[in-house]
């Protein structure tokens, strides 16, 4: 008995642990969002259902808010805010009943704020064609203001191309002027580059597409296998490890124009694993240069090379804390299995952040510069892998994935409240998203297989 009541008290306090990481990077408790369907008149009307699922899904997976469900929506939403009224007199009572609600079917603010619907923000408008564009005109009201005037957040126009991605941009400006209201930051307009086979012929190169899977575009076209992307802090630059040349050398490229930049690499059998350092100065690599796979740093054109680490052992990965640029995190067996490292930017401080158990590998920092996201076997037999976050200060750690299939390779997104990372659990190799509590799970390929996704802003 004393020995279940052990158990049972230390698992609920690594719980209440895990829960205290997952409060601080969610940010506190969520609103409540209604988000009825804009209709749509003209040209607009086929895009509506567009517009509808992209406003709906990004507010969903925004992580900040909830969605009321749609089912317990009024029959009559507003569509303009001169729809909006004020509640008529409750109706007289019958002998021995309460006095019946008010009930304007959805064009009063309390048929939204009251149960079933229960929401603190109702989001309406419509959607038009003029002059040949998409129109959208949208709304944000705060539900729980009684005074109308008072209780109107915005109203703006959205202007885009009458076809459905000029439906998605105007979604997608609409819902980030709802996410600026509660501070966070929209994911329309970043970019994932990850690696993908799907141009065939054995080849693998990189691709970027869209945060939300659209716009799947080719990046390197070597005929041959480029891996390993990082993309500079300020989204200029991208640097990959590939095979063009036969050993594993570093590219530079510039991706607005898709020019390379040349860097000279070490001669050595491989120069793999780049990173850039936030002011987007200098590389972080590891290679083989004195036979270990070793963390070198040199500037961006591959001159005044140091090397940081110096081990008999295999170190790779080096990814740079972004908000302080002090220090590393890296992959190193210099313990025995695979396991991840932190040290200075000067190779000094050397200390083991995992526990020593299975593998562990992929480190990537979030925004905070607090919390890093990996791949780790722990609990698992070799070759399982699944995604952890750490606070690195505590070494406390919470996992997200639980045995479905080999996860890895997990990456923050700028907001620092949702991951993008590799996973086969569906039989390839794909790229996902999710929330930083695990939630919102959401496949973003299809085609072929991918993986090694970077989030870049």
């Amino acid at each position: 008995m004393r020995t279940t009541l052990t158990t049972l008290l230390l698992v609920c306090a690594a719980w209440a642990q895990q829960s205290d990481i997952l409060i601080k990077l969610e940010g506190g408790t969520k609103r409540v969002i209604a988000a009825p369907d804009f209709r749509g008149a003209g040209g607009a009307q086929p895009l509506a259902a567009t517009f509808n699922q992209t406003v709906f899904e990004d507010l969903q997976q925004s992580g900040l808010l909830s969605m009321a469900a749609k089912s317990f929506y009024p029959l009559d939403p507003p569509q303009q805010a001169s729809d909006l009224r004020a509640p008529a007199p409750p109706a007289p009572a019958r002998r021995n009943a309460p006095p019946a609600p008010a009930n304007c079917n959805g064009r009063c603010l309390i048929d939204w704020s009251g149960p079933p619907v229960n929401a603190n923000y109702l989001a309406f408008g419509y959607a038009a064609e003029q002059n040949g564009q998409f129109v959208a005109f949208g709304h944000l009201f705060n539900v729980n203001v009684a005074d109308l005037s008072g209780a109107q957040v915005f109203r703006k126009l959205y202007l885009a191309s009458l076809d459905e991605a000029g439906a998605r941009k105007a979604a997608h400006e609409f819902a980030a002027d709802i996410l600026a209201q509660f501070g966070a930051k929209t994911l329309a307009g970043t970019s994932i580059y990850f690696v993908s086979d799907r141009g065939g012929r054995g080849t693998k190169d990189i691709w970027a597409m869209d945060f939300d899977g659209g716009n799947p575009r080719r990046i390197t076209s070597y005929n041959s296998i480029s891996t390993t992307p990082a993309v500079s802090a300020d989204g200029t630059k991208l640097a990959f490890t590939t095979y063009a040349k036969g050993e594993p050398r570093i590219f530079i490229h510039l991706l607005e124009t898709n020019r390379y930049l040349p860097f000279l690499n070490p001669r050595a059998s491989m120069n793999a694993t780049p990173e850039f350092t936030p002011d987007g100065k200098s590389l972080l690599f590891s290679s083989t240069l004195t036979g270990y796979a070793q963390i070198y740093i040199a500037d961006i054109d591959g001159g005044n090379m140091r090397r940081l680490s110096s081990s008999r052992a295999i170190e790779v990965e080096p990814k740079v804390n972004p908000k302080t640029g002090a220090e590393i995190v890296f992959v190193s067996g210099r313990s025995g299995p695979q396991q991840i490292y932190k040290m200075n930017m000067d190779g000094a401080d050397v200390v083991r952040l995992t526990t020593g158990e299975g593998e562990a590998g992929n480190p990537g920092w979030h925004p905070d510069g607090q919390h890093i996201a990996f791949a780790w076997t722990r609990g698992y037999a070799p070759g399982n892998w699944n995604i952890f976050i750490m606070d690195v200060a505590s070494r406390e750690t919470v996992q997200l994935t639980y045995g479905q299939g080999r996860n890895e390779n997990p990456t923050w997104a700028p907001d620092g409240r949702h991951l993008v990372f590799s996973s086969n659990r569906s039989g390839r190799s794909q790229i996902y998203s999710m929330l930083a509590n695990g939630q919102e799970l959401r496949q973003l390929t299809t085609a072929g297989n991918n993986w090694m996704p970077v989030w870049s802003k």
